[in-house]
Formats: structure tokens, sequence, C-alpha cells
């Protein structure tokens, strides 16, 4: 763990200078800037000090925050087959998020899930095909490489009324599928 790095990011992230963070941890702006750019190390007590004036404690500072996985390849893909379509989830566990986003096949003449109202929003991108938007009386085409926003305050699904597959990105937040 490099200390004086992450000193130093503590410290700005507070928005204080050296002098202030001196000021607080009744220690020298000299010695400080020596800790940050890992020239001295501070021993426990002092660590803790400056830890204190920087509202955080040897707890949260030596805590390791867990590597989260940032890009997803096709294998760590789950995929559910239904009759009428296929989802992807290309975001594993993505429910914990604050969006999920999922690739819909729709097959020929099938209609989609229907998604509830909910107090959340939903964002589309036709890859392949053309839909039908259903929401009550209204429906909304969309073809490929178009895009659909909307909010979740109707129920509604996706139709497709081509004669082929139609592949769809779809982003619900928060998550609903």
């Amino acid at each position: 763990m490099d200390i004086g790095r992450k000193l130093k990011e503590l410290r700005l992230q507070n928005d204080l200078t050296l002098g202030d963070l001196a000021s607080r941890s009744e220690l020298t702006k000299g010695f400080l800037s020596q800790v940050e750019r890992n020239l001295t190390t501070p021993s426990i007590a002092t660590l803790e000090d400056i830890l204190e004036a920087l509202g955080s404690s040897l707890s949260e500072f030596f805590r390791e925050e867990e590597e989260k996985q940032i890009v997803f390849q096709t294998q760590d893909f789950f995929v559910d087959e239904q009759e009428d379509y296929q989802i992807e989830w290309i975001v594993p566990n993505a429910q914990k998020n604050q969006m999920e986003p999922i690739i819909l096949t729709l097959h020929p003449h099938r209609k989609s899930h229907v998604l509830q109202a909910f107090q959340g929003q939903e964002f589309g991108y036709v890859l392949k095909g053309n839909v039908t938007i259903v929401q009550g009386s209204k429906k909304y085409k969309v073809r490929t490489r178009e895009t659909f926003y909307l909010d979740g305050s109707k129920s509604h699904y996706l139709y497709n009324h081509g004669s082929s597959d139609a592949r769809i990105l779809w982003i619900t937040t928060p998550p609903m599928f």
C-alpha cells in the first residue's frame, strides 16, 4: 500500500492544504509533505493523529476495497431462453447496481414479458430488426439503430412485428428484469 499517496488523496478529498492538515494534526507541514511523498514513514500513533485530523481511522484507512469487475465477456453472460424471446444478462448480478442492461432477442411476431409500472426509467437501442413499444392503447415503432427512452410509470412491452429476430439492448434503472 502506498501510504503517502493514500494520505494525500484523503487530504485532497477533504479539501485541505498541507498547512490545514498540519494545524489539525499538530505536525509540521514539512513532515506531512515527506510522508505524502513516501520519504518518511509515520509511527502508528502519528498516523492515527493524521487520520483523526482527516476524519478517518486506522481500520478505515487500511480496509482494502474489493476489486470490482469492470469488463464482462460473453462467458460471464447468463442466458435465459424462453419460447417468445431470449434474455442475455450482460452484467452478472446487475440487480445490485443502479441499472440493469440486458440484450433481448425477440422472436418474430412475439412479445416480451410485460414490464409492470414502476418508479424508474428505461433506455433501449434496437441493434437489429424492428419492434413496437406497446403502452396501453399507444404504440411506438422503433427501427434498427433507433433508441427509446421512457419512464416506467405505465405497464408496457415490446412486440416484434417483423419476420426475423429483433435484438435490443435494454437498460432499466432501477433493475427490473
